[in-house]
Parts: structure tokens; sequence; C-alpha cells
């Protein structure tokens, strides 16, 4: 007797349950179209983590930068011009630049190219405002 063969009707012939195995063509696509919804649900939804990660590297960054400054200003009686000489490391991604920097205040932006809002702005003291930045010490971005 040969195994999952009938013992009476056709011997040596396999069943069809026995040779059955693996997935239908239907199974499969039923498997490919749930991982394609899934995947189309949470695509967006790790984008707009990524998108908010970078903007608080952006408005981090800025924060940082004003305490570099004012160590700076407590040992030179005046703001630096420039980040390089600044002990600052901005997060990866980010541009910082001071845009004005004097005795009395300074102002500089942050950009990231891959998160939305792209732009932020702080400035403090005397320094010139630049948009969106409208008080004094508070990152605004747009």
């Amino acid at each position: 007797m040969t195994f999952g063969s009938h013992p009476t009707r056709f011997p040596g012939r396999f069943s069809m349950r026995a040779q059955r195995r693996g997935f239908t063509l239907i199974e499969l696509l039923i498997v490919v179209v749930i991982i394609g919804i899934l995947t189309a649900i949470a695509i967006p939804k790790f984008q707009a983590t990524k998108g908010k990660a970078y903007y608080a590297g952006m408005r981090s960054d800025l924060h940082n930068l004003m305490t570099a400054q004012e160590g700076y200003f407590y040992d030179h009686s005046a703001y630096s011009p420039f980040v390089d000489s600044l002990q600052f490391n901005a997060t990866r991604g980010d541009a910082v630049s001071i845009v004005q920097a004097n005795a009395t205040g300074w102002a500089a932006t942050s950009t990231n190219p891959l998160s939305y809002p792209h732009f932020c702005a702080l400035f403090m003291g005397s320094a010139t405002p630049v948009a969106p930045a409208t008080v004094s010490g508070v990152v605004a971005c747009n």
C-alpha cells in the first residue's frame, strides 16, 4: 500500500489531498493586498513623525545656540557673529547661521530641507528681528 492512496480504489495513485502543497494564487494575492494596505497606512504616519523630529531638531538647535551665545557673551562682552567660534554643534542635516551679532544682540536662523516647516528664526536683544520671529528670545518657524 502506498502512502496517501486508497487501498481498494486506484492503487498506486495519490489522492488530491495528499498532493496539494503550498498556497493557492488567490491566497497569495490576498496576503499581498493586505500587506499593501498596511504599508499605505504606515508610510505617511512614519513620514509625519520624521518631519516632526526634524522640526524639533531645528528648534533645539536655536535654543542651544542661545546658550552658546550667552556663554560667549560672558567671556567676550559681545555676541559672536560666527557659529564656528562657539562651542556649538548643529543637528545633522540642519543649517544654522547667525544673521546678525553685536554687543547688544544677535539673530540666527535654522533650516532643514527635510522638515516642515523648513525655516526657523530667533533674535535676542537689539538685533533686527528675522521673520517669522517677532518676540525676542522666542523661536518662531514657518
